[in-house]
């Protein structure tokens, strides 16, 4: 079979390329949003993952998804506007809703089980101290970073995506941030791990919460591995 990904690219751009690529990175737990700068073979090695292996699935699955219709959008040919939309009305959309809903349940199971699993005391500080920076995070895009790209995108000035791309910075920190919460609430609940004998908010806490985390990890890379890389190609000098 034909080669297609070699390793060296970055874990960002193969999930650009190939967004099916994104569930098996998932299953084995690589990150392709924050950390989706590094090479893939990089990713692998830290992980102690068979490259060979990794490369064969990931060319296998590349090849069937290119023999036959996708649903899959290649966001990085939609126009910035409409790709700032998209994230706005389906990632933040659900950050909205299901945040104050999973706070209840967080707050829930630590109130009732919290004696018997110390760890739910750790998992509710990290899910509202989370809780707190994605509701900053979600403001300061849709009043500041998001109209600022729109508006470079209408004037098409390389001045004015200087000006927008000088507020993403902050965006990949805050990304950061969530990233490192977000694994360490994997962590201190063993992979969302439950109980013998969970009670049905128990179980659907967790689950709701691997929901959480496997939607960030799609919207995080939308914003850091195609939306503001073009921001930034269009503002360098020509």
């Amino acid at each position: 079979m034909e080669r297609s990904f070699t390793g060296s690219e970055t874990v960002g751009e193969i999930v650009s390329a190939f967004p099916g690529a994104s569930n098996l990175m998932k299953e084995y737990g690589i990150d392709f949003c924050c950390g989706g700068g590094r090479p893939l073979s990089e990713a692998l090695q830290q992980k102690q993952i068979d490259e060979e292996n990794f490369l064969e699935q990931l060319n296998r699955l590349y090849q069937e998804a290119r023999q036959k219709p996708s649903p899959d959008t290649d966001f990085r040919q939609m126009p910035l506007g409409d790709l700032i939309d998209h994230i706005v009305q389906n990632h933040h959309a659900y950050l909205l809703k299901e945040l104050p809903l999973l706070s209840e349940f967080v707050t829930k199971i630590f109130r009732v089980h919290g004696a018997a699993h110390p760890e739910l005391a750790q998992l509710h500080r990290l899910f509202h101290q989370m809780k707190t920076d994605l509701e900053q995070h979600l403001v300061e895009e849709e009043e500041r970073v998001f109209p600022l790209i729109k508006d470079a995108e209408r004037a098409g000035t390389r001045e004015a995506f200087r000006k927008a791309h000088e507020t993403v910075a902050k965006m990949e920190d805050d990304h950061s941030a969530v990233g490192e919460l977000l694994k360490e609430m994997r962590a201190i609940t063993d992979d969302y791990r439950l109980p013998e004998g969970a009670c049905r908010t128990y179980t659907l806490t967790f689950q709701k919460l691997e929901e959480l985390e496997s939607d960030m990890f799609q919207h995080i890379h939308l914003e850091n591995n195609v939306l503001f890389p073009r921001v930034e190609r269009l503002a360098r000098p020509a």
